[in-house]
């Protein structure tokens, strides 16, 4: 007992040691849209109230990185990258009560307030204090927590994982099992409810059924792996890059199609393939056209397209109005519609006891030093997941 006295009250010492100073360490910084990005030495300070320091052990490249990096998603420049992260809590701020110094965790980029509307709402999942919408790059008081060469650097979706210590809001961060794999859970950060969980909880995929997935990279592999655990008879795998097609099909694609060798427009030969169209399509890709496709591939009266994929900035997406009464649903999905820090937990304690596997989805895995090789093979459609370990 008193062995545990001394322990605690070391830890709670520490936390408040670590609390009061500024750590120097190494990060990715984008100076400039669609600039290369440049390993810096960066000043990350303590955190404040109500905020998290995290040791980051292991980043997922996403594709939303890539397009905010490239200015098509709203980011305010110079920034830190990175939102798919595992890590270990470092030290906290003033009034932070639901982890503590060494506990293993996942950054979210949709944080859980549990105060307001859409967090109270049964179904709602996309907390009012996101940073994912225009984002401003800050933290919840209007500052950010990091500088480098004397300039301020904005946190990207208040969560920036391309760094070996970041500060993220309480409200952000998921307490995980103490046995977790540090080097593969960031995936289940949002790579695994986005995609697995658009299927599986969003969508509810019913046995038997027929679906139609627009997009087989990271995302879109996870929404594949998905249909197949719920029971889909048939799952139609569209990507331009056909280097992808043998892997989705070891996750469960039964057909693959490549639009640019078609003769056809692919939702017609969709329809056609189908005779009436799918029961579930799923768009992972973020684009206006491809979000069409997906919606003109679904059975006129029941079918359901969710839309998984985030269009660049002041985007727009056109229907044909006179076709919308018959019955279709369209919908959007951010996080498999998880409440983040209720369920993304239980999601890791799932995978822990081999109820879902994640590790199809990880194919590479590469030291953060190595973060332009891990581009590369994104670029090149050869990962499903490259994981940055640190």
């Amino acid at each position: 007992m008193l062995n545990d006295f001394w322990y605690a009250n070391s830890i709670n010492t520490l936390s408040r040691l670590s609390r009061s100073r500024t750590i120097t360490c190494r990060a990715a910084v984008a100076w400039a849209a669609n600039s290369t990005l440049s390993i810096e030495e960066v000043q990350v300070e303590p955190p404040k109230a109500g905020e998290v320091r995290i040791k980051v052990t292991s980043t997922g490249i996403c594709g939303s990185d890539d397009h905010a990096i490239k200015g098509l998603l709203s980011a305010v420049f110079p920034y830190i990258p990175g939102h798919e992260g595992a890590g270990i809590v470092e030290s906290i701020g003033k009034g932070v009560s639901s982890v503590k110094p060494g506990d293993k965790v996942l950054t979210l980029i949709i944080p859980q307030c549990r105060e307001c509307s859409s967090c109270l709402h049964p179904k709602g999942n996309f907390c009012e204090k996101q940073d994912a919408l225009s984002s401003s790059g800050l933290m919840l008081d209007g500052t950010s927590r990091f500088t480098c060469k004397g300039k301020k650097i904005h946190h990207s979706f208040r969560t920036s994982t391309f760094t070996e210590y970041t500060v993220v809001l309480e409200i952000a961060v998921a307490k995980i099992d103490a046995a977790a794999p540090m080097d593969k859970v960031s995936a289940i950060s949002c790579e695994v409810p986005t995609g697995y969980g658009a299927a599986v909880h969003s969508a509810k995929v019913t046995r038997g059924s027929t679906c139609v997935v627009y997009g087989l990279g990271g995302i879109g592999s996870a929404i594949v792996m998905g249909c197949k655990a719920s029971g889909a008879a048939r799952i139609i795998g569209v990507d331009i890059n056909e280097e992808k097609f043998p892997r989705a099909r070891a996750l469960g694609v039964t057909d693959c199609l490549n639009p640019r060798k078609l003769k056809k427009p692919v939702q017609q030969v969709v329809m056609e393939m189908t005779g009436v169209g799918v029961d579930f399509a799923f768009e992972a890709i973020g684009l206006p056209d491809v979000m069409l496709a997906a919606w003109d591939s679904c059975h006129l009266s029941h079918g359901v397209c969710l839309i998984v994929g985030v269009a660049p900035s002041n985007s727009k997406l056109s229907l044909d109005a006179s076709k919308i009464f018959s019955g279709r649903t369209l919908k959007g999905v951010c996080l498999g519609d998880y409440k983040t820090r209720d369920c993304i937990p239980q999601l890791v304690t799932d995978y822990l006891q081999n109820k879902i596997n994640i590790d199809p989805l990880v194919t590479h895995q590469l030291p953060f030093d190595q973060l332009h090789k891990a581009f590369e093979l994104y670029h090149a459609g050869k990962t499903i997941r490259c994981i940055l370990l640190f």
